[in-house]
């Protein structure tokens, strides 16, 4: 057992003995008094902290260079102070000067977590991730623990009040990923394809988002990556389910990480008996790179990829023949390449810019049915954001997207043959502005313009978010917008006269922040138009395909987080209230999709007199 123990400590000394650098201090009013839950954080990251009753905060970052600390808090001029995390730093003493208009005070609220797209979303560390009980480290069951989601335990992805699980999108760095989750088969959850270790801060948005992003009905979850690694080190991991194997290289202003790994599920599902017949093992090989370099004082030039081949194969049962059941086999292979680049020019001026590239290829065989798919996904995005006036901040930007997806299908018994194309490009423009109306007004105007070739559609997207302070601690905030998405590859491929689809989103929000405590009430209601449904119970046998459908969520949701009743501890508490119905697909009339988690039905009720009820808890 000693043996044991000994071995795993060796194991985890190269991540437990990571560098950290400390930032403390004590943030004070102008009379010297201290100021109690003032905002304490890094510019562009999601690490900082709180005043306690003493003025005091403490956190600590594996950022290093040169990072600007920010203060805010209501009532005050937001503070930002430089910093050299490359060498120890002393304890702050800040001094925040007040701000007649208090501008910068309110934040949106409205369709996300806590506060403003740094601190308004539901923000979430590596650790909460792998500390999430039944997330198994991964990034989207962690998600599905927050406030607005529907778990669906044999999908695995995100389903967001009462949306469908393509109508939510991931973001890494502001860029769209094409494919963020990895390969599954019938009845077994999919994972998401990133390591929650890759990402130094995760953002939730459930609805009313920034009119940056695009192509998602119902929500974003925004994934910010790490900046320079922290030193060099090599690391190893041996698992009874694989082994991987990692190279980091700090060189002053540039960093370069390699790593490998390889999973195989054979053993461990040997010695836990199985509920599914397996014909190969959930299999995966994958390797990265992650390459970082400071241009100058103010720019950062990020460099991922991964690729990934996985491969797993079960017995399906078969309803009609239960003797005979269907073998399903599944090969995956992926590659993903993100690069970003942001510059700060004339202290007024920031440039962000990158580009991402997705491959992917599926082989599926179920029975005696061959159907393999290729799909190459291009996006590239540039934004501008400018300090036009102490009370206006404009953002803008242009992204193009371009998708080539190819699918073969082919029936041996009855040797058919099938071939379709979707070539698809999609242009965007946006521009959005910060403006503070006042001391405790603030408004977030918005517009957002795509273009599909493929549909030969225009999609004009306005948006909206409001938010009012009503007391210290309180505000109230407003959220509208139209959102557009063009409908999945496996529609488009049937060539039948499309247009987008199309969400009205509506989020009324009530937060209050004090004493380490928050309480928030949300109320919303989506409307759908344009949903696509076609004139069968199943996709294939469909003869007509259009945007005839339509549908509605309502719904209310309470959430308490309290850092401070129980020493040490930080729990949650959340209960949701959903009401929702829709004609899309294969539905003969407007119903409630199963994926919107309702209670059962009792006997002589219909289905939509039952909301959904959501309790759920969390602590760390």
């Amino acid at each position: 057992m000693k043996t044991v123990v000994l071995f795993t400590l060796l194991l985890l000394t190269p991540l437990l003995s990571q560098a950290q650098i400390i930032l403390q201090g004590q943030v004070l009013d102008g009379s010297g008094q201290p100021v109690v839950g003032a905002n304490v954080y890094l510019k562009g990251l999601y690490e900082g902290a709180s005043t306690d009753g003493a003025g005091a905060f403490s956190f600590t970052t594996k950022e290093t260079g040169t990072q600007t600390l920010v203060v805010s808090f209501l009532g005050f001029s937001p503070l930002e102070q430089p910093v050299n995390l490359s060498q120890p730093v002393p304890a702050f003493r800040l001094t925040l000067k007040p701000d007649q208009r208090q501008l910068q005070t309110v934040t949106i609220t409205a369709g996300a977590f806590e506060a403003s797209d740094e601190k308004r979303g539901a923000l979430l560390t590596s650790r909460d991730i792998v500390t999430t009980a039944g997330a198994s480290a991964d990034i989207m069951g962690a998600v599905n623990t927050l406030p607005g989601t529907q778990k669906v335990g044999e999908e695995g992805k995100l389903f967001v009040r009462g949306g469908d699980s393509y109508e939510s999108k991931t973001f890494i760095d502001g860029l769209l990923v094409a494919n963020p989750y990895n390969a599954s088969v019938p009845d077994v959850p999919s994972r998401g394809r990133f390591s929650p270790f890759l990402f130094s801060g995760m953002a939730f948005s459930s609805g009313g988002f920034s009119a940056e992003y695009g192509q998602a009905l119902s929500s974003a979850l925004l994934l910010q990556s790490q900046g320079l690694a922290e030193e060099s080190q090599t690391g190893f991991s041996l698992m009874s389910v694989g082994a991987s194997l990692s190279r980091t290289k700090r060189w002053q202003n540039t960093s370069l990480a390699v790593s490998g790994e390889y999973t195989n599920l054979q053993p461990y599902m040997n010695l836990v008996p199985q509920r599914r017949a397996w014909r190969h093992m959930p299999e995966t090989k994958a390797g990265s790179l992650v390459f970082r370099h400071k241009p100058s004082a103010t720019g950062l030039i990020k460099l991922y990829g991964t690729y990934a081949d996985s491969h797993l194969g079960l017995l399906q049962p078969n309803l009609d023949q239960p003797a005979s059941p269907t073998p399903i086999d599944v090969r995956n292979r992926n590659l993903f390449l993100n690069s970003t680049y942001e510059e700060t020019f004339q202290e007024k001026w920031t440039l962000q810019a990158g580009m991402a590239f997705t491959h992917t290829v599926d082989n599926l065989a179920a029975g005696d049915a061959r159907v393999n798919t290729q799909e190459n996904a291009w996006t590239g995005k540039a934004v501008l954001i400018r300090d036009l006036h102490h009370a206006v901040t404009l953002r803008t930007g242009l992204e193009v997207q371009l998708r080539g997806y190819r699918q073969q299908y082919r029936q041996r018994l009855e040797d058919d043959h099938r071939t379709a194309a979707v070539p698809e490009q999609n242009l965007a423009g946006f521009a959005e502005a910060d403006v503070y109306l006042g001391d405790k007004l603030v408004a977030r105007p918005g517009l957002r313009w795509e273009r599909s070739t493929f549909l030969a559609q225009n999609a004009l997207s306005p948006r909206l978010a409001l938010a009012y302070q009503v007391s210290t601690h309180g505000q109230v905030s407003f959220a509208y917008g139209h959102f557009y998405q063009t409908p999945e590859n496996d529609l488009l491929k049937y060539r039948q006269p499309l247009t987008f689809e199309r969400a009205a989103h509506y989020i009324l929000n009530y937060q209050r922040t004090a004493n380490q405590r928050t309480l928030r009430v949300e109320g919303y209601y989506k409307d759908y138009r344009n949903l696509v449904r076609y004139n069968a119970p199943q996709l294939l046998q469909a003869t007509e395909i259009t945007n005839g459908g339509h549908g509605y969520a309502r719904g209310v949701e309470i959430f308490w987080r309290d850092q401070k009743t129980v020493k040490g501890a930080d729990y949650w508490v959340s209960y949701s209230l959903l009401g929702s119905k829709r004609l899309y697909k294969g539905y003969p009339v407007a119903a409630r999709p199963g994926f919107a988690s309702y209670p059962q039905r009792e006997p002589g009720v219909q289905a939509d007199d039952f909301p959904n009820q959501d309790l759920r808890g969390r602590h760390r």
